[in-house]
């Protein structure tokens, strides 16, 4: 792809290291922004920048937050007692947008991959294992996808606190073998949640 401009390759190349934006989306994009008033590319910039210096993960849940503790976490009206452990925020999201979940969350940060790299020591999981061992937690939800990596995970969590007094249940397979909780339609990501089962059961299947 040949560039008249030196700054316009430059533009061109950074946004096409963002996930799914191949060169041609990314010279669109950023030929749409030059079409643009400075002022409304600048208000983007600025959000960008300001998001990527600010934003905080909060301390208990690891959920993407403005502020130390997240919305979700110090809600009054969340039931604590309950734990929907995800892989990462688009996950939070995806379930809020059920309305069907009214307990708390925890944010792993990914999935356990040996052959991408990533162990249990990468991920959130010491802190969700001292929340279970704190006597404060009653049920474990786990909604990670239906991938090798995420039955792993789970597996892999459930041998660590499974001598404590908890319950451990797993969303209900209406879920697809291998998809990933962001790309589930609502009604059957809520039906999954509500209809969770135990993940001793889901071990046997």
């Amino acid at each position: 792809m040949e560039f008249s401009s030196k700054l316009l390759e430059h533009a061109v190349n950074e946004m096409s290291q963002l996930p799914g934006i191949g060169k041609r989306t990314a010279l669109r994009l950023v030929l749409h922004m030059l079409r643009q008033p400075k002022e409304q590319t600048n208000v983007l910039a600025h959000a960008l920048q300001t998001m990527r210096n600010e934003v905080k993960f909060c301390k208990s849940c690891h959920n993407i937050s403005d502020i130390e503790l997240c919305e979700i976490c110090s809600s009054s009206s969340r039931n604590k007692d309950i734990i929907c452990v995800v892989e990462d925020i688009r996950d939070v999201m995806a379930i809020e947008n059920t309305s069907s979940f009214k307990g708390l969350y925890h944010v792993l940060g990914g999935k356990i991959s040996p052959m991408d790299g990533v162990g249990p020591h990468d991920l959130n999981i010491d802190s969700l294992v001292i929340k279970v061992k704190s006597g404060s937690v009653k049920e474990l939800i786990f909604a990670l996808s239906s991938t090798m990596e995420g039955d792993t995970t789970n597996f892999y969590i459930f041998k660590q606190i499974q001598d404590f007094n908890i319950i451990t249940s797993t969303i209900a397979r209406g879920i697809s073998v291998g998809d990933e909780l962001e790309y589930t339609d609502e009604i059957t990501l809520g039906r999954s949640i509500i209809n969770r089962v135990p993940f001793e059961s889901s071990l046997k299947s």
